[in-house]
Formats: structure tokens, C-alpha cells, sequence
């Protein structure tokens, strides 16, 4: 669970020098190994720009309301939260969003699954001259939904979760980005919420996490991040097979379901995903060179 703050004093700096230079005091008091670089990396979250703003930015004037913001953050990361909960931002592909301890923190692995769509929208899509319907499955802060919105043609995104306060993180992400004329947020389990119809694209990062596997977790995942987005059940799969066989009545013909999964058991949902007559399909690997990610296709003759 997410504990308590400390209380460092708070401090108007003149600078973002000053405050930087306070931010990395408090700290290194804190027992931070690497103190700079997590006030600079604080910073750029709280600013939205990328982490040399800390630097190039030192001797602007520093907003009083910029300085209490960076002070909370140092507070939040001091007891132990970690740092986007701590600055309540996550870039993902290039995009600052809001998150907190309602929904899963974006990761680079997570990045690969936008750009396995793209390359399929990039072909296949493309040569059909349509503008895809994308269902984004568990959405958590709209990482997905928000980055397919803006880099992509999909002509509707239609984003799910099962978690009302997640559905919030999202919208408010959404309405940033300025994408919520293509990006439906509903609430629902997996793809029940879809409604009757169907899609080109099914994407999802869905919990993965073996029950068995959970006390091994870092503690910065366990003790912080929303156990409902991570807990896959006895064997890590339970969110995961019923998404497959949603997915396979849900996709139109050709249509692309895209996974995210536990690199131990990718192979086993490879094998779910063709008992499920999804083909063909393949395992592909992540950014670090683990299997990440399934990839299948609905047969092109549309059978059910």
C-alpha cells in the first residue's frame, strides 16, 4: 500500500537551479544513490519535457507553485514511492500522461505493443483504404488509447476497463492529449464492454502476474502498483484466456489481436491463441530481447 510522506520543509526557490539543488539535497538525505539524476528526472515529469530541461532551464525563474510541486514529488520519492507515483507523470512514446496508484505505471515494454499496430496499419490497413477500429483492453491510464490516437489512423479507439478510477486517469489523459472525439472510454470486463459489433484491432496489456509469483515481485510493484491490473490469477493466465476467446468472436476477418504477456509463459499463450483458431501467430520479442509479445490474426474467410 502506499505510505505516508516525509516532512521536509518546504522551500520557495528563485531558480529552478535553487529548487533542483534543494530537491537533490533532500534526496541524498533520503539515502537516494543517485539523487541528481531523480530531481532532474523529477523535474522533467513535472514540467513535461525531457530530462536536459533541468539542466538548460537552471537559471529561469522558478514559479512559487513549481516549487511546492517539486517539494511534494521529493516528499512522495523520499518515502519510497515510486517516480512517476511520486511526480503523478509517465512519458510513454514521447507522451506525458497523468498516473497514479490507480492504474499501472506505462512501461517501455508496453511501447512495442503500439508499435506492433502501427506496423499492421502501415499495411494491411492501409492497402484496404480503412480507418481501423482499435479496442484497447484494460487501458489503465489510456497509454495506449492516447498514443494510437495520436500516431496512428485509426478512424475509433475503443478503450476498456473494469476499474472506475482507472476510467478516470484515463479520461483526464484523453482530454490533455486532446483525442477524445476518437477515443471511447467504457467500463467493463475485458471485451464485454465492446458492445455488439467488431473490431480490426485488439490490443491489451491484461494482468499477467502468477498469484504464486507475487511476494517476488519488486516491492515497488507490489506495495504501490494496483494489484487488479497485475494479479493473473493461479498461473498467470486467467485474464489472458478469456480475452483470447473474446477476441476471437469480437475481430472481423483478418482482424490483429496483440498481447502482452509474462515472458516465461509466452509459449503457452501461443498454444491458447491457436486453440482458440487464431492464425497465424507468432511470439516476438520485446526492446531487452525477451519474448513479450503474441501476435494472431482472425482467418481472412471469417469463419466463426
Amino acid at each position: 500500500m502506499i505510505t505516508g510522506t516525509s516532512h521536509a520543509s518546504p522551500v520557495s526557490p528563485h531558480t529552478v537551479g535553487d529548487a533542483l539543488d534543494h530537491a537533490r539535497g533532500a534526496l541524498e538525505a533520503a539515502g537516494l544513490p543517485d539523487a541528481r539524476r531523480e530531481a532532474d528526472e523529477l523535474y522533467a515529469a513535472l514540467v513535461g519535457r525531457a530530462a536536459s530541461a533541468a539542466w538548460l532551464e537552471r537559471a529561469q525563474p522558478a514559479p512559487a507553485s513549481l516549487g511546492a510541486r517539486l517539494d511534494e514529488a521529493v516528499r512522495r520519492r523520499a518515502a519510497g514511492w515510486p517516480q512517476a507515483y511520486a511526480a503523478g507523470r509517465a512519458n510513454f512514446r514521447g507522451h506525458w500522461l497523468t498516473v497514479d496508484h490507480r492504474v499501472l505505471i506505462p512501461r517501455p515494454e508496453t511501447e512495442g505493443l503500439v508499435d506492433l499496430v502501427l506496423e499492421w496499419m502501415r499495411g494491411e490497413a492501409a492497402e484496404r483504404r480503412v480507418a481501423p477500429v482499435v479496442a484497447d483492453v484494460g487501458t489503465g491510464s489510456g497509454a495506449i488509447a492516447v498514443a494510437l490516437a495520436l500516431e496512428s489512423p485509426a478512424g475509433r479507439i475503443v478503450a476498456t476497463d473494469r476499474s472506475c478510477g482507472a476510467l478516470e486517469v484515463a479520461r483526464a489523459n484523453v482530454a490533455e492529449h486532446g483525442v477524445a472525439s476518437r477515443v471511447a472510454l467504457v467500463r467493463g470486463h475485458l471485451l464485454t464492454a465492446l458492445g455488439p459489433g467488431r473490431c480490426d484491432v485488439v490490443v491489451s496489456n491484461p494482468p499477467y502476474i502468477a498469484r504464486s509469483d507475487w511476494e517476488r515481485l519488486e516491492p515497488s510493484v507490489r506495495d504501490f502498483e494496483p494489484r487488479e491490473a497485475l494479479d493473473g490469477g493461479s498461473d498467470g493466465l486467467d485474464a489472458i484466456r478469456e480475452l483470447v476467446l473474446a477476441a476471437r468472436t469480437a475481430l472481423r476477418a483478418g482482424g490483429l489481436l496483440v498481447v502482452e504477456v509474462d515472458a516465461p509463459r509466452a509459449g503457452r499463450v501461443a498454444e491458447l491463441v491457436a486453440a482458440a483458431g487464431l492464425a497465424p501467430h507468432a511470439v516476438l520479442e520485446d526492446l531487452f530481447g525477451r519474448p513479450r509479445y503474441v501476435r494472431a490474426r482472425r482467418p481472412a474467410d471469417g469463419s466463426d
